[in-house]
């Protein structure tokens, strides 16, 4: 009888601590997807006049060169990206150890850098067209050269920074393919070509097909790398019609517009990330041996590994040392101190709320794997489909109505004017970077959450442990390398982070991103080149920890999907 109470009371206490949990989580969810519906309900309540002004002026023109930009980054990432997977997991040839990590390495430049450093390098008054007019004697006039300023030009831009999201993915299917569908089409005297087109790729048709899709996003995304190009696309239309031209109903409907083509995309690759486990075949140890190259074909598979590596990482990174070092832009100077306090501080700052936010989300989900718990996941993920430029629309509709909603009421009550309160703060910016990169913090805390046996949770609860106490006790411990490498990803991802910011910043708020694009708006791309390096050191730390986990052979998809989602997000921005 003595015990009967203590054990019916025990439940309650645990069931009242798991609702404000609960509660937080669908609060985060619903934050997420505040920038969404601002952005659809302002198209809605738009003047269809600005609609009709659009679909006869610049609409056609914009949905034209975004699709078929991202026809032309989905066709060179695929081929790109699927030729060095199955180069450097299939067969063996000198330095395929160092290519394995060579081919991601890319990831870490924003495209945005990568387009600073092949114009500077290609245009009229660079090297390459300067040295041709020497030895040929020719004038401006005499010749024809291929304009990198152009929608081909930034096309080569997004692949080169975007066919890794299709290599790691498509790395990771063949590695995980069994050797008995090999060795039964070569059996049945099939060629090794052959049985690649016939076999293995079919088999890792869903994860190509992920990656892709990931890469399109990104590029529909992109505001740098086309904006600098002069490429109208939605991501510039949205930039210009919200501050150059002042009109914010066409702002809001071009960001509806691709807000619409991402969300069925992000749709698309969810589906195809679906059905990815279901093309495995055969068992797990039957591993195939890979084929051993030599002579010219040895040559060929280094020529075809060694070029995007060159293209897209050691060319641009020896471009921009000598573009930075007659630059003039001192980088321990005072003006460049206070821009590298600002990036550390917002990326910090972000990462910090980011990865507590997707703690809250995925431990609840956790605790609690019904519709509701996976349901609040699930919207948090959506914003690694949303352009940066969107939520910053998205977020500034409702905040500046705010704003000017709190000043007329302080002004007319108290006398006094209270300004620009959110829209101008860093905390906004903060917002929409969370927003943005929740996603990636979610995918980085997976492999971590997905470690803990879910006994261990049965028995802290039996012993009478609560959810903080449950978390801080039991998972933080063994999670703890997930959560580093979550902080790490979204910092990284908050630096390279262009359109949010240069839209969002407070006044005299500048980052290293900002200050790149502003020097090379001003065509001073050797001043760019300064923040930009700094940007690119950064991002080469996750990309480099995630090729070391994938080192090994048989290595898990999750890490992979990690790096698609968190250290690439924002790539092509």
């Amino acid at each position: 009888m003595v015990d009967h109470p203590h054990t019916e009371a025990r439940p309650a206490p645990r069931r009242r601590a798991r609702l404000p949990l609960a509660a937080a989580a669908l609060a985060l969810a619903a934050l997420c997807l505040l920038p969404v519906a601002a952005v659809a309900l302002a198209a809605a309540t738009g003047s269809f006049e600005t609609w009709r002004r659009l679909a006869a002026t610049v609409l056609p023109a914009f949905a034209a060169n975004t699709a078929l930009l991202a026809l032309l980054v989905a066709l060179g990432t695929a081929a790109v990206g699927t030729g060095a997977a199955w180069l450097v997991t299939m067969t063996r040839f000198p330095g395929v150890r160092l290519f394995e990590i060579a081919l991601a390495l890319p990831l870490a430049f924003p495209a945005y850098v990568l387009a600073y450093a092949y114009t500077s390098f290609l245009d009229h008054p660079g090297p390459v067209q300067t040295l041709l007019r020497t030895l040929t004697g020719w004038g401006p006039r005499d010749y024809w050269f291929p304009e990198v300023r152009s929608l081909p030009g930034a096309a080569v831009m997004l692949i080169l920074v975007l066919y890794p999201y299709v290599y790691l993915l498509a790395r990771a299917a063949f590695l995980q393919q069994s050797a008995t569908a090999w060795l039964a089409a070569r059996a049945l005297g099939r060629g090794p070509w052959e049985t690649f087109l016939r076999v293995s790729l079919p088999m890792a048709r869903p994860a190509i097909a992920g990656g892709v899709l990931l890469a399109v996003m990104e590029t529909i995304a992109d505001f740098g790398t086309v904006a600098h190009f002069g490429v109208q696309t939605f991501a510039t239309g949205i930039y210009r019609s919200w501050f150059a031209l002042g009109d914010r109903a066409a702002a809001a409907q071009l960001a509806f517009c691709l807000l619409s083509v991402a969300l069925m995309l992000a749709v698309l690759e969810r589906a195809q990330r679906g059905r990815a486990r279901h093309f495995n075949t055969g068992k797990r140890f039957e591993v195939l041996a890979p084929m051993r190259l030599t002579g010219w074909r040895a040559a060929g598979a280094v020529a075809l590994c060694g070029i995007p590596v060159v293209l897209g990482f050691l060319g641009p990174a020896v471009m921009l040392s000598g573009m930075a070092v007659g630059s003039g832009q001192d980088l321990l100077s005072p003006r460049y101190l206070g821009l590298i306090r600002n990036s550390v501080l917002l990326a910090g700052v972000t990462a910090a709320v980011t990865v507590a936010a997707a703690l809250v989300l995925r431990f609840n989900a956790r605790l609690h794997p019904g519709t509701a718990g996976r349901g609040a996941v699930e919207v948090a993920r959506v914003g690694y489909a949303v352009p940066g430029g969107v939520i910053a629309v998205g977020l500034l509709v409702p905040f500046a109505a705010f704003d000017n909603a709190l000043d007329a009421v302080m002004r007319e009550t108290f006398g006094v004017a209270t300004g620009l309160l959110v829209t101008g703060s860093i905390a906004l910016v903060v917002f929409a970077c969370a927003v943005r990169f929740a996603a990636a913090a979610l995918g980085a805390l997976d492999g971590g959450f997905a470690a803990v046996p879910p006994s261990i949770d049965w028995v802290a609860r039996t012993l009478g442990a609560g959810p903080v106490r449950l978390l801080a006790r039991v998972h933080l411990p063994v999670i703890a390398p997930s959560v580093l490498t979550a902080l790490l990803v979204v910092f990284v991802d908050v630096m390279k982070e262009l359109p949010a910011t240069l839209i969002l910043r407070p006044f005299n708020f500048d980052t290293l991103a900002v200050q790149a694009f502003r020097l090379a708006s001003d065509e001073r791309l050797n001043g760019a080149a300064v923040p930009s390096l700094v940007i690119v050191g950064v991002g080469l730390l996750p990309v480099i920890l995630v090729c070391l986990g994938l080192g090994r052979r048989g290595a898990p998809v999750a890490a992979p999907e990690i790096a698609a989602r968190a250290l690439g997000a924002g790539a092509g921005r």
